[in-house]
């Protein structure tokens, strides 16, 4: 499908391509629990590539799309699980998992919990880091083995995954909750904002939130709560990938503010 396109384009096709994906995602998204987890892994192995040295973690290794990989020229309508999100390195989660890879006291002998995991990558920095447990949160199924992946290329036993939504379920005692990238519609934002003030209200949780400064993210209303703890300027290609933002920050969520 993008077999033309320059390499360090790939994001913004792939976000192209997630698009075209949208009006036959309900029957794809029955694919993957019809699926065991060895078909799910071997479809992985075969459609993604590893990478990981032009990110802000060339230690983390990922299983990801590039231009080498079948579905970048293929028909999109042929992809046959629910939109693959997990498949980028998106920015806000780069930046997350950098701050934690350079301050690993942040989540050492914790409990944390990686919302909207994606690749795992957060989740794989927080046991990298000496968390004393992890959870992958992502509702789509091949995320969670793609974690699981991803976690095994890293040389570490995988995170737990959980599929459900936990957004707006009763609060966890969680120490640590993690977000990248999570803030790019206003509905998410407004409902995420409510639970993670449970979450502090009755746990006391630190909440991080990595984002590159979209627009749905600076003007929603949580913006005014948080606290910068850090800015990571991002490499020319993540740059090129994600329409010229060029950096991405980490910031804690202090409600009290």
């Amino acid at each position: 499908m993008f077999g033309s396109l320059a390499p360090q384009k790939y994001v913004r096709h792939v976000k192209i391509f997630i698009g075209s994906l949208k009006q036959t995602s309900r029957q794809r998204c029955l694919s993957a629990s019809c699926r065991s987890d060895e078909d799910i892994r071997r479809f992985i192995s075969e459609n993604t590539e590893i990478v990981g040295e032009q990110s802000l973690t060339p230690e983390v290794k990922l299983r990801l799309f590039t231009p080498n990989c079948r579905f970048w020229r293929e028909r999109p309508e042929l992809w046959p699980f629910d939109d693959p999100y997990w498949a980028i390195y998106w920015p806000g989660g780069q930046a997350l998992s950098r701050y934690l890879l350079d301050d690993p006291a942040v989540c050492r002998g914790k409990t944390v919990l990686d919302l909207g995991s994606g690749c795992g990558a957060s989740a794989i920095a927080a046991k990298l880091c000496g968390a004393a447990h992890v959870v992958a949160n992502d509702i789509d199924t091949v995320a969670a083995v793609a974690t699981h992946m991803n976690s095994e290329l890293n040389g570490l036993e995988p995170p737990v995954c959980l599929t459900d939504n936990m957004i707006g379920s009763p609060a966890e005692g969680f120490d640590l909750i993690l977000l990248g990238d999570m803030f790019y519609d206003e509905a998410l934002a407004t409902s995420l904002h409510s639970w993670l003030d449970r979450c502090i209200e009755t746990h006391g949780t630190q909440v991080l939130i990595g984002d590159p400064g979209r627009a749905q993210f600076e003007e929603h209303g949580i913006r005014r709560l948080l606290r910068l703890r850090a800015q990571f300027e991002l490499p020319e290609s993540v740059r090129e990938e994600n329409y010229g933002l060029t950096c991405s920050s980490v910031w804690c969520y202090r409600p009290e503010l």
